[in-house]
């Protein structure tokens, strides 16, 4: 019997979450090539055969063979895109874990960048939140080993471990004058990927961090204590902070987006044969918030299941959406599992399209409303995410790219400019043309 895939969304290679549909079957090798063509095939496979015995009997020291072929599969995947990869057992099973919310670590999103570890962002209430790692930081070495050569896996694997060993992570960080060496006490890592408050007595904030099983639950919560603590009717509307959320799981951005809608399409992805294309349709009488009026906040770091969420409700004018471009990941991955201690195979294997149509790869979603923050000085030039375009062998866009746009948030609300324009013009205190939406304005791009 076949299960239902999981499906996750992020612009990570390899971190802590990303777009992927986990598949129960084992991966089949089809027969439908032309004769020539798999000959040729079997040729080249030839080759890596006498490479490989050639490594084997005659390389300096001893190989394993078991990394030399995870290396090889690796190597062949990595080469396709920056989001397909070869997942031994260990980061299979990292990868369940994570989905699940809860994992053991440092609490830090990374991506590889240059053969280096580069920092998404330290997650909240985390080892290395708390140690003073943050975005962009550069790691250079884990316990005095170089990262250099390593995978983005087998980064992400070293700096987890048992809860209260210790990690030592030497850093280079713009501006500063020598690398920064940080030692971590790895901890149990609880995502709590939605967090909410009031803003004063009428407007009720919601932020996700990731889409991970929670997600769902976890919005659903969120609205209802700011009904109960508000009062429903008093409530002049939401803002869906998005800012700096990697991703994570389809069916969870799914959810949220069906939260604030009553109908329509929230997203559709299409894969290389036609007959692969699905379609994700909003339930009747969904929005949990009754029409509410709804701002979404976006940035550089806004990526995959939150370009999702934006991007739909952006298209179906349910939201106006302020901050600057998100990153731009429209890819869908596929996690396919090899059987019994054999991994798993990370595969692009669909791009994902706007309830409208559009194909956000290499591209992103462009706010309603532009907002670029007050970046502060020992900052300048470190708050800008490059985005999905910059990234080595990226699935080329449809038409022209655009690469990255700053995704620095203030921690002082107070300076939050993107926050407090979401604010005024819930209260009506500002206005401006985007908001509330006008169905007859084209989406901005």
């Amino acid at each position: 019997m076949r299960k239902t895939p999981l499906i996750l969304l992020s612009a990570l290679a390899g971190a802590a979450v990303t777009l992927l549909v986990v598949q129960p079957h084992s991966l089949l090798i089809g027969s439908s090539a032309k004769a020539a063509s798999s000959s040729d095939t079997y040729k080249d496979l030839n080759l890596f055969g006498d490479v490989f015995e050639r490594v084997r009997a005659d390389y300096v020291d001893k190989p394993n063979d078991k990394k030399l072929i995870e290396s090889a599969i690796n190597g062949m995947l990595t080469g396709l895109d920056p989001h397909s990869s070869y997942m031994d057992p260990n980061s299979f099973r990292d990868m369940q874990v994570q989905t699940r919310g809860e994992f053991g670590g440092l609490g830090i999103e990374v991506t590889m960048e240059n053969g280096l570890i580069k920092v998404v962002a330290p997650i909240d209430d985390t080892p290395a939140a708390k140690a003073g790692v943050q975005a962009n930081d550069i790691i250079t070495m884990l316990d005095n080993e170089s990262v250099q050569g390593m995978t983005l896996n087998q980064a992400v694997d070293k700096m987890r471990g048992p809860v209260n060993s210790k990690i030592k992570l030497t850093i280079i960080r713009k501006g500063a004058d020598k690398p920064i060496v940080l030692t971590i006490t790895r901890d149990i890592i609880h995502v709590k990927s939605v967090r909410s408050h009031a803003e004063g007595s009428d407007v009720g904030y919601i932020r996700i961090t990731q889409f991970n099983e929670q997600t769902g639950d976890g919005l659903k919560g969120a609205i209802s204590d700011l009904k109960a603590k508000l009062g429903a009717d008093k409530i002049k509307g939401y803002i869906l902070d998005l800012r700096n959320n990697p991703g994570g799981l389809l069916d969870q951005a799914i959810m949220v987006a069906n939260d604030f809608l009553n109908k329509g399409e929230i997203v559709s992805t299409r894969g290389r044969n036609a007959d692969e294309t699905q379609r994700f349709d909003a339930r009747p009488n969904g929005d949990l918030t009754g029409g509410k009026p709804l701002i979404v906040l976006i940035n550089g770091g806004s990526a995959s299941a939150s370009e999702i969420v934006a991007g739909a409700l952006q298209d179906h004018k349910r939201a106006t959406l302020i901050g600057t471009r998100s990153f731009g990941k429209g890819s869908v991955q596929t996690i396919i599992p090899l059987g019994a201690d054999n991994g798993a195979l990370r595969l692009t294997t669909a791009r994902y399209y706007t309830p409208s149509g559009r194909s956000i790869q290499a591209k992103g979603i462009v706010p309603d409303i532009r907002v670029l923050e007050e970046v502060p000085v020992a900052l300048k030039g470190e708050t800008d995410t490059k985005g999905e375009a910059s990234l080595p062998g990226h699935l080329a866009a449809t038409g022209h790219e655009e690469e990255g746009s700053q995704s620095y948030v203030p921690p002082d609300e107070k300076n939050d400019k993107a926050l407090q324009e979401a604010i005024d013009l819930l209260r009506g205190t500002a206005t401006n043309a985007a908001f509330p939406p006008n169905p007859k304005t084209p989406i901005p791009n």
